[in-house]
C-alpha cells in the first residue's frame, strides 16, 4: 500500500543558483505529502544533464543563472513531460512573456502562501498538462520576437489557443470568462476574467472603458 501511495506523488525539481531560494523550496516541498523532491541544481548546465536520463511532473526554474537561465535549458527539449513553475526576481519583461504564453511564477523572495496558489493550480490543471509544450513555446517565441509579434496563449476549456497581439480587437468581459473579438471575425472564449488580461496587456495600447 506504502509502495503505491509513493507512485502517486508528483516528483519535483529545483533549478536555482541562490542557496536560500532552494532551501524555501526544499522545506515546503518535504512537508507536502503529494510532492517528492527527486533533485535540486544550482545550475542549468547541471540539470540538463540530469533530464538526459530522468523525468520529473513540476520544475521550479529560476530564470536567470550564472551559465544560463531557466530559458536556455527549455530550448533543450523536444517534449516538455512537466509543468514549469518560474523562479524570479522581478523582471518585468520576463514576466509579461511568462504571462502571455499561460505559464506560471513565483516572485523572490517567495511567499509561502504564493507558493501553495501555484501548487494547487498545479493540482486543478494537470490534466492538461499535454498543452505545456505549446506553453513553452509560445514562451520562447515571445522572448526572441518583437513587441507587435507575441502571441498570447489563451486558455480554452481543456486546450490552449495562440493569438498574435495584433489581431486582437477587443477583450469582453463575461464573469469569470473573457470574450477575445480578432481581426478576423472570429471570437475565442477564454476561461480567465478580464482582470488577468487587463495586468497582463498593460502597456500594449489596451485600455479598459
Amino acid at each position: 500500500q506504502e509502495r503505491i501511495i509513493n507512485l502517486k506523488k508528483m516528483k519535483a525539481v529545483i533549478i536555482d543558483d541562490e542557496p536560500l531560494a532552494r532551501e524555501i523550496l526544499r522545506d515546503y516541498i518535504s512537508e507536502t505529502p503529494e510532492m517528492d523532491l527527486v533533485a535540486e541544481f544550482d545550475s542549468a548546465i547541471k540539470a540538463s544533464v540530469w533530464f538526459q536520463h530522468k523525468s520529473a511532473d513540476i520544475l521550479f526554474l529560476d530564470i536567470e543563472m550564472p551559465n544560463g537561465g531557466g530559458f536556455d535549458l527549455l530550448v533543450r527539449f523536444e517534449e516538455f513531460p512537466f509543468n514549469v513553475i518560474f523562479v524570479t526576481a522581478y523582471d518585468q519583461y520576463a514576466i509579461k512573456a511568462i504571462k502571455f504564453s499561460a505559464l506560471d511564477y513565483l516572485l523572490k523572495p517567495v511567499d509561502i502562501d504564493e507558493l501553495e496558489k501555484a501548487i494547487q493550480k498545479h493540482n486543478i490543471e494537470k490534466s492538461k498538462q499535454r498543452n505545456e509544450k505549446e506553453k513553452v513555446k509560445a514562451l520562447i517565441e515571445n522572448i526572441k520576437a518583437e513587441s507587435h509579434k507575441r502571441q498570447v496563449a489563451i486558455p480554452y476549456g481543456n486546450s490552449l489557443i495562440l493569438i498574435p497581439l495584433k489581431n486582437i480587437v477587443r477583450c469582453e468581459s463575461d464573469g469569470n470568462y473573457t470574450i477575445f473579438y480578432r481581426t478576423e471575425g472570429r471570437k475565442v472564449v477564454a476561461s480567465r476574467t478580464l482582470g488577468d488580461f487587463e495586468d497582463m496587456f498593460s502597456g500594449d495600447n489596451f485600455f479598459r472603458v
